[in-house]
């Protein structure tokens, strides 16, 4: 018997934790990567160097690999056309996968399917800015990009028409929407196969620095059965109406009025759901393997009460290592994931698992050793 390969786009952390999963299984992994020093890079053993936008790149890496999936969103689409009329399989093929690479294509496909999102449209020019501030409650208003931005990138938050004009220095569409008076930012993560299973993970909260994950609280706390049953319905009804295949994370605002509104969509195994790492039975990494390769998904329960994901971002504080001996000797029960990076401020080099039955201290255990890891916290 031969088992699969699995082509994985992308030589990020998110490619190194899949390939991890796929190691019990004796699933084999292909990797494109950008450099030798990319994060997945350094521990899958068939790995080739190259541009993932260039075609002819694209289908020699795509010889000898049973399916082709991704740790970003940004091939151009013709190319995932290309290969698919070679007879490789995609997953997420592009037409589903044009949702989460195109703003507004996605927010046009939402409206279609009747998905609550904030107010929006696409703008062409500070004036039309001010002109969509004033068709609703007026200014602020956010920017976007409709393509390539992510951790806060690509996005600006406007007060007025004078920090209106750099989000078009880009060239490309940017899509404005109305700031959203939310009250916590949720996300709904679900795993769907081309046979159409498909599972959903609790619901989580999400806790954003400076427009960047911070951390993730399983399941999330307060939220009622009914809205958490609907956040996850609307989920699963996006990946089959989408025809997503794998791993789909739809992050949410939830409203003080009981509300959910679809902020982004991510086809890949994502931020919001590393704490099912430790903390679910099966992990988002192992069901999206499952899924390219159209294998029965495992369970998505979680194994704790609580479990909290902490990111660890690069400080001033270059050798995290050797803050190992406290983090481990405080809290034996602690996770730790690092990526293989560089450390630099700002930058995410790893992230913390927790899990217990107290939430308070779940928390504390998790920002403790994510803040030491950082050197913010020295004891």
């Amino acid at each position: 018997m031969t088992f699969p390969v699995v082509g994985m786009v992308g030589g990020g952390q998110l490619a190194r934790m899949t390939h991890e999963a796929g190691i019990p299984l004796g699933i084999r992994f292909k990797l494109l990567s950008d450099t030798p020093q990319d994060s997945a890079a350094q521990v899958v053993s068939d790995v080739v160097i190259g541009d993932y936008r260039d075609l002819d790149t694209l289908r020699e890496f795509a010889r000898g690999c049973d399916v082709i999936t991704f740790d970003h969103e940004h091939v151009p689409t013709e190319h995932l056309r290309a290969l698919e009329a070679d007879g490789i399989p995609v997953r997420p093929g592009p037409d589903a996968l044009v949702h989460a690479q195109d703003k507004g294509v996605m927010r046009a496909r939402l409206d279609a399917l009747g998905a609550p999102c904030p107010r929006h449209r696409i703008v062409t020019d500070p004036d039309d800015v001010v002109a969509f501030a004033g068709e609703g409650t007026g200014f602020p208003v956010i920017l976007k990009t409709v393509r390539g931005g992510y951790d806060g990138k690509g996005v600006w938050f406007v007060r007025s028409a004078a920090d209106a004009a750099d989000p078009f220095k880009a060239g490309v569409p940017v899509l404005a929407e109305e700031k959203v008076a939310f009250v916590r930012e949720l996300a709904a993560n679900v795993v769907r196969s081309p046979h159409g299973q498909a599972v959903a993970y609790p619901v989580v909260e999400s806790q954003q620095v400076d427009g960047v994950c911070d951390t993730v609280i399983a399941p999330a706390p307060g939220l009622s059965e009914d809205l958490a049953g609907r956040a996850q319905e609307l989920a699963l009804r996006i990946a089959r109406e989408l025809d997503v295949v794998g791993h789909l994370a739809v992050e949410l605002f939830e409203t003080a009025d009981g509300q959910i509104l679809v902020n982004e969509l991510a086809m890949r195994p994502h931020n919001s759901g590393h704490w099912t790492q430790d903390g679910a039975v099966t992990s988002q990494f192992a069901n999206h393997v499952r899924a390219v390769l159209d294998l029965p998904l495992g369970d998505p329960r979680p194994r704790a009460k609580w479990t909290v994901m902490a990111n660890v971002l690069g400080g001033d504080y270059p050798d995290m290592y050797q803050a190992y001996l406290h983090c481990m000797a405080r809290d034996p029960q602690l996770k730790i994931h690092m990526y293989g990076k560089d450390v630099k401020p700002g930058r995410k080099v790893g992230h913390v698992n927790t899990y217990g039955d107290d939430l308070d201290d779940v928390l504390e255990r998790a920002r403790h050793a994510a803040g030491y890891l950082r050197g913010t916290i020295t004891e």
